[in-house]
């Protein structure tokens, strides 16, 4: 499995990650729907997207609490389940 630190390097997560940059106080919903667009469908998009959003979500601004909606949770909880999806039928 190639590493987190060289999968976010892509340039199309790199552009979306940018975009997001200064938006979630203003709109969060917004920042979420570009998220579910980079991700497109979470049971067929590629383990390199899911952990791509995932390691986002899961940064610093998140984790202390600063970024904070109920679309970030529902989007956490998609991909959670569809990586213990694949995980149990061996296809992470």
């Amino acid at each position: 499995m190639e590493p987190i630190k060289d999968i976010v390097k892509s340039p199309e997560w790199q552009k979306v990650r940018k975009s997001l940059l200064g938006q979630w106080s203003k709109r969060p919903m917004w920042c979420c729907t570009q998220l579910k667009n980079f991700l497109g469908s979470v049971s067929s998009t590629s383990n390199d997207k899911l952990r791509i959003v995932m390691n986002y979500l899961t940064g610093s601004g998140f984790r202390s609490g600063k970024i904070k909606h109920s679309c970030v949770t529902t989007i956490r909880t998609q991909i959670s389940v569809e990586i213990k999806k694949r995980k149990a039928k061996k296809e992470w």
